[in-house]
C-alpha cells in the first residue's frame, strides 16, 4: 500500500458508522479507487490521481471549515471530501488515440483515459447512491455530494435546477465548502 493509500484507509477508518468497514473492503476489492484517474484529460488525469484529489479535497475542505464553521463535523468533513467522486471508480478506461508530434510532424498513437460509464445516473447523485449501499449519509452529506459540482452539473444549468442548487446551497454551508475545497483544488493544484 503507498502512503497514499494507508492516509486514505486511516481518515476512513475515523469514521465511526455502522458499513464503513464494508465501504473500505468495497473500495479496495471491487474498483479502482486507488489507481483510477480523477478525470480523462483535466486534473488529475493520470494514474492515482482520483486518490491524490480526494486526499488534496479533504486538505483545502480542513482549511475552509475552520475559516468559516465554529465547528463542523468531523467524521462528515471526511466522509464528503474523500468519497464525493465515489461514481469515478470503474468508469475510465485506457485506450488509444493519434496525436501529431509537434517536433516531428508524425502522428503518434498515445495512452489516453476514456469514459466507460457502466451506470449512467449522473456525477454527484451516482457517488450519493454507491456510498448509501454502505454507509447512511446525512442530510448536509447529501447535499453536499449531490451538488459538489455547483453549476458545473448539468442539472443545474436549467432554472428548476438553479433554483434547487440555490436552495440547496442556502440551507447547507458544508455544500458550499465541500463545492470552494473541489474547485481550490482542481484549479489552484491541478489535482
Amino acid at each position: 500500500m503507498t502512503p497514499n493509500q494507508e492516509k486514505f484507509i486511516e481518515l476512513l477508518k475515523q469514521v465511526e458508522r455502522p458499513g464503513i468497514d464494508n465501504l473500505c473492503s468495497y473500495m479496495m476489492k471491487d474498483t479502482d479507487f486507488f489507481v483510477a484517474p480523477a478525470s480523462a484529460t483535466y486534473h488529475g488525469a493520470c494514474e492515482g490521481g482520483l486518490l491524490d484529489h480526494s486526499l488534496a479535497v479533504y486538505d483545502n475542505l480542513l482549511v475552509l471549515a475552520n475559516a468559516f464553521f465554529e465547528s463542523y463535523d468531523h467524521q462528515s468533513l471526511i466522509v464528503c471530501a474523500l468519497l464525493h467522486d465515489i461514481c469515478k471508480t470503474n468508469f475510465y478506461r485506457r485506450g488509444y488515440r493519434n496525436r501529431k508530434n509537434e517536433q516531428t510532424g508524425q502522428w503518434e498513437k498515445i495512452e489516453v483515459y476514456e469514459i466507460d460509464d457502466k451506470l449512467p445516473l449522473g456525477h454527484g447523485e451516482k457517488s450519493v447512491m454507491i456510498l448509501q449501499r454502505f454507509i447512511q449519509l446525512t442530510v448536509d452529506e447529501t447535499m453536499a455530494i449531490r451538488w459538489h459540482m455547483g453549476g458545473f452539473d448539468d442539472a443545474a444549468r436549467g432554472y428548476a435546477g438553479a433554483q434547487c442548487l440555490s436552495n440547496a446551497m442556502k440551507n447547507h454551508p458544508l455544500l458550499v465548502a465541500l463545492h470552494m475545497a473541489d474547485m481550490a483544488t482542481c484549479y489552484f493544484t491541478g489535482k
